[in-house]
């Protein structure tokens, strides 16, 4: 049994401030689990070490003498160590390639990859997770996004007033603001060049979840995408919400054939696109699916070039809460960071520049949009990933993997185990053997 977790200090990029385990939790780990628990010391954690100690919790310099290290984000190559035990999104499993150092890295150390993102149930459903928290942020920044591209243009609303998530000192305050802007289009409506305003919003599960909620603090009336297509200014409303699921996003490719959610996830190859019709309809569009190489895209740079050639359209931003690079929605080109997080696309050379100047979409790609609510994102991943933890300390990584005894929600996460890919993640050789 290990029995002593290193909580690591997250610094790979500069405006993480997120921890994954807060405290209170910790405090709870070592009294009622016995677990020998440290901090790694770190001067931007929304936790800081103080609060951490005045809970008895030793804040410590390196982790070296821990077996279990668990992290949040990418862990860069040079602190990475030998027979540890590394808990975290190692953004590994679609091979991605500015990855595959640390990958091989791990390989060489004889390490151990516990992923967060492939600790599923049978049914294939994540289980630690940040919860909606990327949508929250998400659409805070989005909204922001519009009312910046709009006074550009030299249209006055009040999303002006709206500022970045990661400006405000707590969710309950950007919410408040929120609601405030909300009251204010309630009353004065909004300028007749975006009236009603449009949001779509692809997908409808935790992420999709708390875009919703800052959305739904504004006075909205929800339609279906059929209704889009037909119009939407009867004038009930001076914003309107759509939210796509796969039915309104992929068709048949065999005319006449129904759609059908189960086959489409299985046989993939036989659907084709059709989101795109909606693009003419909406002023903002909000990416909140999760997307793989075998699915259709969203939106392809050709629709965005086309969209754009007869001129200024309704669509201005492009919220892309996912950030898939060059996946669903192919205009995200590059990820952001919160300190430089928007960027317009050119749509006849594809090429892109910083802010929200310019004749193309605006398109916000935060890579770590739950960072810019540090507090309540940590508290609730923590929430969510404390137990598990004594599970994960309390195995033995001495026997072989058909032996180890882990559960198989944890069985299944572990990519790499003392230096070798399990036999799930095997097809990651090809992507090392090409990075």
């Amino acid at each position: 049994m290990v029995n002593r977790i290193g909580i690591r200090r997250e610094d790979l990029y500069a405006w993480e401030r997120r921890t994954p385990l807060i405290p209170e939790h910790v405090r709870e780990l070592i009294a009622e689990h016995k677990l020998e628990c440290v901090v790694q010391s770190s001067d931007r954690r929304v936790y800081n070490n103080d609060e951490y100690r005045r809970l008895g919790i030793s804040v410590v310099e390196d982790l070296d003498a821990c077996p279990v290290v668990i992290g949040l984000k990418e862990i860069p190559v040079e602190v990475l160590r030998p027979d540890k035990v590394y808990v975290f999104f190692s953004h590994t499993i679609k091979g991605q390639p500015f990855n595959m150092p640390m990958l091989h890295r791990i390989l060489q150390l004889g390490s151990t990859i516990v992923d967060y993102e492939k600790v599923v149930d049978d049914r294939g459903r994540r289980l630690i997770f940040f919860g909606n928290y990327a949508g929250l942020a998400g659409m805070i920044d989005t909204l922001w996004a519009l009312g910046k591209r709009l006074a550009w243009e030299g249209v006055k609303t009040p999303f002006q007033e709206i500022r970045q998530a990661s400006s405000y000192a707590s969710l309950d305050e950007a919410k408040a603001e929120i609601r405030a802007v909300g009251d204010e289009i309630r009353i004065s409506g909004l300028p007749p060049e975006i009236a009603p305003l449009v949001v779509g919003i692809a997908g409808y599960g935790n992420v999709s979840r708390g875009a919703q909620e800052i959305l739904d603090l504004l006075p909205i009336r929800e339609v279906a995408p059929r209704e889009l297509l037909a119009g939407v200014g009867d004038g009930s409303a001076p914003i309107v919400k759509v939210v796509f699921k796969e039915v309104d996003t992929v068709q048949p490719l065999m005319a006449g054939r129904p759609f059908d959610l189960d086959e489409y996830y299985k046989h993939p190859e036989r659907y084709g696109p059709c989101f795109e019709q909606y693009l003419p309809h909406m002023h903002i569009m909000t990416n909140c699916i999760y997307w793989e190489p075998k699915y259709p895209r969203l939106i392809t740079r050709q629709a965005i070039r086309e969209l754009y050639r007869e001129g200024q359209p309704k669509l201005r931003v492009i919220g892309d809460i996912t950030c898939d690079v060059k996946g669903s929605v192919e205009v995200t080109v590059k990820a952001t960071e919160p300190d430089e997080p928007l960027y317009v696309f050119q749509p006849e050379s594809g090429t892109t520049s910083a802010g929200v100047e310019g004749r193309g979409p605006v398109v916000m790609a935060v890579e770590i949009l739950p960072s810019e609510l540090p507090r309540e994102a940590s508290a609730y991943f923590s929430t969510v990933l404390k137990r598990f933890v004594p599970t994960i300390a309390g195995a033995d990584y001495s026997s072989d993997f058909e032996s180890l005894n882990l559960p198989p929600e944890l069985k299944r996460a572990i990519i790499v185990y003392r230096g070798a890919l399990t036999p799930s993640y095997q097809y990651l050789e090809q992507h090392l053997n090409s990075a």
